[in-house]
C-alpha cells in the first residue's frame, strides 16, 4: 500500500495595489480592521479581540492575547495606522462613557475573569478596539453587554470590497494575512522572523509562502562578498 500524500495548499494572495483597491471600498469601521489585518499579519479573530490595553502607542507594538494555539505575541504597529488607531480609541472611549451612563454591564471577558474582577467588565482596559453596534442581552443576569465586532460582518464587507475592485480572486480577510506574509517574503525578510509575527510553531508551516512568491534562480543569485 502506497501512502496517498497531503497536496500543499497555495494561498491566494494579493498584489499591493489590489490591497489597495480593496481598502478604498471599505467604511469605517471595516477599512481600519483590513488594515489590521494586512499591516499586522492578524487572523481575523485575532484582530477582532483586540483590546484597549493591547495597543501600546509609546512603544509602537500591538500585543496579541490568546492567539491561535493559546499563544501570546507582539507585533509592530503600523507607523500609518497610528492617527487612525487613535481616533479609533477615542470613539471607543466615547461609547464606554455613554455605556457606563447608562449603567450597561460592560463587556465581555474571557474565562473566570469576570468572577474573579468585579469591576473590570467596566473598566476602559477592557473595552474592546471594535465594539458592536449593538447590546447583547445576557440570559443568566438579565444585563445588557457590549461584544466585539461580529466576524461575519467583516467577511462580508471584504467580500463586497473584493467585488466592487474587479479583483478576480477568491479573498477573504485570511487573504490580507497571506499577503503580509508573501510581501515581507518579496522584501527580503527572514523566514524566522515572519514565523514570529504570523505566530506559527512550526517554521514548515511559514515555508508555504516561499512558493507565493517569484523564486531566485541559481543564475540570479549573488555571493555573500558582492552584497
Amino acid at each position: 500500500m502506497v501512502r496517498a500524500k497531503k497536496k500543499p495548499y497555495i494561498p491566494v494572495v494579493l498584489s499591493r495595489e489590489e490591497v489597495d483597491s480593496v481598502f478604498s471600498q471599505l467604511s469605517p469601521p471595516y477599512d481600519l480592521a483590513a488594515k489590521l489585518l494586512y499591516g499586522c499579519g492578524l487572523r481575523l479573530f485575532e484582530c477582532l479581540k483586540l483590546r484597549v490595553q493591547d495597543l501600546n502607542f509609546d512603544m509602537k507594538i500591538l500585543t496579541i492575547h490568546d492567539g491561535k494555539g493559546k499563544k501570546d505575541r507582539t507585533v509592530p504597529l503600523p507607523q500609518a495606522l497610528m492617527p487612525r488607531l487613535k481616533d479609533q480609541m477615542e470613539n471607543v472611549k466615547q461609547i464606554h462613557r455613554e455605556d457606563l451612563e447608562r449603567g450597561y454591564a460592560g463587556t465581555f471577558l474571557p474565562g473566570l475573569l469576570a468572577e474573579k474582577y468585579k469591576n473590570a467588565a467596566r473598566e476602559l482596559a477592557w473595552q474592546w478596539i471594535f465594539p458592536a453596534k449593538m447590546l447583547t442581552l445576557v440570559p443568566d443576569t438579565q444585563k445588557y453587554q457590549r461584544y466585539h465586532l461580529h466576524e461575519t460582518h467583516v467577511q462580508k464587507a471584504i467580500k463586497k470590497a473584493v467585488q466592487t475592485a474587479q479583483i478576480p480572486k477568491r479573498a477573504s480577510p485570511h487573504t490580507l494575512r497571506h499577503s503580509f506574509a508573501s510581501h515581507l517574503l518579496q522584501a527580503n525578510y527572514d523566514i524566522r522572523t515572519i514565523q514570529e509575527l504570523l505566530g506559527h510553531s512550526d517554521v514548515r508551516t511559514t515555508m508555504i509562502y516561499t512558493h507565493t512568491v517569484q523564486s531566485i534562480t541559481l543564475k540570479e543569485a549573488k555571493s555573500p562578498l558582492d552584497f
